[in-house]
């Protein structure tokens, strides 16, 4: 068994939602490592003939890297579901929950559908589709999860977001949404900063999920001779696994002055050089507001030499002229 130092949130009680593949997957597995009793929850319980991810799968990845998986299935779109299963959690962990990770999100799809349409080309649920299970389900998740931290004075809120909220991406109802996250994670610290409860706004950087990697292939982005479309991009664009976001998350778990980031956005690649943490490749990715990042964005011919540029962050305002402030469609 691993020790405490090697494993600090032994004894600590985690949810990752939406933990069946990506993000949430690779975020349940970092957690996991780290030793934490991590309640995970999705839609699909077993493994498909199509490869779609599982719960079944995630808890045996989660108790292999040394963590205690309990999956529950839940649907992220019906508040009874969700309700119960803090009920659960409550009962089972006699009131404790360290740890949400507001991952949940059903708008993959509905994005690739939309691709390259302005938004009036676009029925008008596709702003469901980005933000029920999403932005307003990262909410119904922080009201019950906070109605067990707020009493015991301790506890740590992720909700994922995204680059987007900061410049267009995918559209209109996926900026919107993140922007909106943004916002939620810091005015719920506002409230909850004086019950020692933290809430920080995660944005991870370009990451290989498993829909993603699908995504980028059918958009064009990668793809070289003799190489993947996954490999090819990971080379070109800075590319993450979901696990070094799992990774920093437990950091952050891990830090006893983590109080001081509330209502934060946090940005994984800068915690992962922060906390010493690695990618599942041992390499750390650059920020994307690093001048590795940005100058070779910008200058294509440099991308061979990105590791001789320094990894140092640029202020915002200069991102919102530089390459994430320009449309992608």
């Amino acid at each position: 068994m691993r020790n405490q130092l090697e494993q600090p949130l032994r004894g600590t009680v985690a949810l990752v939602t939406g933990a069946t593949r990506g993000l949430g997957k690779g975020i349940a597995i970092g957690l996991g490592e780290a030793g934490a009793t991590v309640y995970l929850t999705g839609r699909t319980t077993a493994a498909t003939a199509e490869g779609v991810g599982s719960l079944e799968e995630t808890a045996a990845a989660v108790t292999e890297a040394g963590g205690v998986a309990l999956p529950v299935p839940v649907d992220h779109g019906d508040d009874a579901q969700v309700q119960a299963l803090f009920e659960r959690i409550d009962s089972e962990q006699a009131g404790r929950l360290d740890l949400l990770v507001n991952n949940a999100y059903a708008g993959v799809s509905a994005l690739k559908a939309a691709y390259g349409k302005p938004f009036w080309e676009s029925e008008p649920d596709f702003w469901d589709a980005c933000n029920s299970v999403g932005l307003r389900s990262h909410y119904v998740a922080s009201v019950y999860g906070a109605r067990l931290m707020v009493p015991r004075r301790r506890g740590l809120i992720c909700t994922l977001s995204s680059w987007g909220g900061l410049s267009y991406i995918f559209g209109v109802p996926y900026g919107v949404g993140k922007a909106a996250c943004d916002r939620m994670a810091a005015d719920m610290a506002v409230e909850l900063k004086k019950h020692r409860v933290t809430s920080l706004s995660i944005w991870p950087g370009i990451v290989g999920t498993e829909l993603m990697t699908q995504f980028a292939a059918e958009m064009g982005l990668g793809g070289t001779a003799g190489g993947s479309a996954a490999d090819s991009i990971q080379a070109q664009y800075n590319w993450e696994t979901p696990l070094l976001t799992g990774r920093a998350i437990a950091a952050l778990a891990a830090d006893p002055e983590v109080l001081r980031r509330s209502g934060q956005v946090q940005i994984v690649a800068e915690l992962a050089r922060e906390y010493g943490v690695v990618d599942a490749d041992g390499q750390r990715p650059a920020s994307l507001r690093s001048l590795r990042f940005v100058l070779p964005a910008a200058v294509p011919g440099l991308q061979p030499y990105a590791d001789w540029v320094p990894d140092l962050e640029l202020p915002w305002p200069f991102l919102l002229l530089g390459p994430l402030g320009s449309p992608k469609a």
